[in-house]
């Protein structure tokens, strides 16, 4: 199978660590992967902006990088649920469906198309999972408190076969973070109470790691644990599946 690595904008700029680990994970899954490197922004900062159809030129570029790909695998949800969900603003030719109906979030797809549940990784930690929104609600990588159904969740289900890991139940194990992309900067006040409270659950349920699929949630966390001068650290949960402490 011919896979596209898309690597989101925040992660290329601020964590590029999460990349490299993405990458590394794959190919040791023995997956081979390119990395398009004409790719940029997927353009959901400016649709959740207001700004949809503003957009539109980095929906078709996305489209024109990736459209010759079996498989696109990317480390955000958020990301890969726009693609999948919102190129409707773009004609639906036969290339942009193809990308839409192809682009997985990472767990999703060692998970469900690799059929992989143990990447044979090592951490030794005490791990709180953070369901982020696009991903839980959007995607369906998990099931959700408010819903009758049964429990899953791909993030877990990957996290449980890593060695040594304790993976910690939360109180409220599907709360919003409180990030919410631009919501972050225009209710700050309403943000950062939200984050808060999610870190405090960290906290009482004994987590030293918080991981999730999507590094914008997990900026959002850092920033405060950073300024509260709090016991926890934040790793994407590529970086964990690639860990072989």
């Amino acid at each position: 199978m011919k896979v596209g690595l898309f690597i989101p904008c925040y992660i290329n700029q601020l964590y590029p660590q999460v990349g490299i680990a993405t990458i590394e994970l794959l190919e040791k899954l023995k997956v081979e992967v390119a990395y398009p490197s004409g790719q940029t922004c997927c353009g959901q900062p400016m649709a959740n902006s207001g700004y949809e159809y503003e957009s539109v030129g980095a929906c078709n570029h996305f489209v024109e990088n990736f459209k010759d790909f079996d498989y696109i695998v990317t480390p955000s949800g958020s990301c890969a649920y726009h693609v999948k969900k919102h190129y409707d603003i773009i004609p639906q030719t036969p290339e942009v469906i193809q990308v839409r109906q192809n682009v997985y979030e990472l767990c999703d797809f060692i998970l469900n198309v690799l059929k992989i549940k143990n990447v044979g990784a090592s951490f030794p930690y005490k791990v709180g999972a953070h369901k982020s929104c696009h991903g839980l609600r959007g995607l369906r990588l998990g099931s959700c408190s408010e819903l009758v159904t049964a429990p899953y969740s791909y993030l877990e289900s990957l996290l449980e076969e890593v060695s040594g890991i304790q993976l910690m139940p939360l109180n409220r194990e599907d709360e919003c973070c409180g990030f919410g992309g631009t919501f972050a900067v225009s209710e700050e006040a309403v943000s950062v109470k939200m984050g808060k409270d999610k870190v405090q659950d960290h906290l009482d349920s004994g987590v030293e790691v918080i991981t999730a699929t999507d590094t914008s949630c997990l900026m959002h966390l850092e920033g405060l644990i950073t300024r509260n001068n709090q016991p926890l650290k934040v790793l994407h949960i590529a970086e964990i599946l690639n860990s072989t402490l």
